[in-house]
């Protein structure tokens, strides 16, 4: 009995050592993980369901939507004591029509805990006008103008009874980077401290967002279809992009 309690006594400080050091192995700059982030798509709370659901916009008017698409890109992370990085060639298009595209993974991302994550909607100046591109920015995505030069940063198509174009028709192609009809923004949130994303070796984490489709037609100026219900870029795509700039995007939960 005084034998064994012997060896316990001799291991119990190795193994406490060895998880410490795990741990601390875990956070240092030099190592590497991934996190994932999941895009919910909805309509004012319920769930977005393509070319069948019909919704109310702000001025109670009645739509459906058939085609909703939008550009997520350079996702930077902030630590609480300032310190950022910027994910490189982070591009990503999500289509709500194509269920794996909502949920994005993000790799080699240095471990921690980061307290804010802030990501362009739409592609930045530069790659606007960087010719043609693979993969979430190749053009045959639908989501680049070849008469304009540029992306097209969200898209969303459907009907309207108040709109007067043919069919009904709603065309909001959101767009532009050149004053005074530049429509990039910058979606930035903070992430409650007592729970941080935690990026380690040894977890996966997967950050929740809520995206609101109807942001497109409310926030700094409510939107009638009868008046406005087709933009291809110009002033009308900036004032959507200002309306869609605060409440598309709302940050649920994170699952450390």
């Amino acid at each position: 009995m005084k034998l064994s309690q012997y060896f316990l006594a001799l291991l119990c400080p190795i193994i406490l050592l060895s998880s410490c050091k795990k741990g601390a192995d875990e956070v240092t700059a030099d190592t590497k993980s991934s996190f994932s982030i999941e895009f919910e798509n909805q309509v004012n709370g319920s769930p977005l369901v393509l070319n069948t659901t019909t919704y109310k916009n702000a001025k109670g008017e009645d739509f459906k939507i058939n085609v909703f698409k939008y550009y997520v890109s350079n996702i930077k992370l902030s630590k609480a004591d300032g310190t950022t990085y910027l994910i490189p060639e982070s591009y990503f298009l999500i289509d709500a029509s194509k269920e794996e595209s909502t949920n994005i993974t993000l790799k080699d991302v240095p471990t921690g805990d980061y307290t804010k994550i802030e990501y362009t909607i739409g592609v930045d100046y530069a790659r606007n006008f960087a010719g043609a591109q693979t993969g979430a920015l190749d053009p045959i995505n639908g989501m680049f103008w070849t008469w304009n030069s540029g992306y097209i940063f969200v898209k969303l198509e459907g009907t309207s009874p108040q709109s007067p174009a043919t069919g009904n028709a709603l065309t909001f192609h959101i767009g532009g980077v050149t004053d005074p009809n530049n429509t990039i923004r910058t979606f930035a949130t903070e992430i409650n401290a007592a729970n941080p994303l935690r990026v380690r070796t040894d977890g996966k984490p997967n950050m929740h967002f809520k995206v609101n489709a109807a942001a497109l037609f409310t926030g700094k100026t409510d939107i009638s279809f009868s008046t406005l219900y087709l933009t291809m870029g110009g002033a009308n795509s900036v004032i959507v992009a200002n309306n869609y700039a605060n409440g598309l995007f709302r940050l649920d939960h994170i699952h450390n």
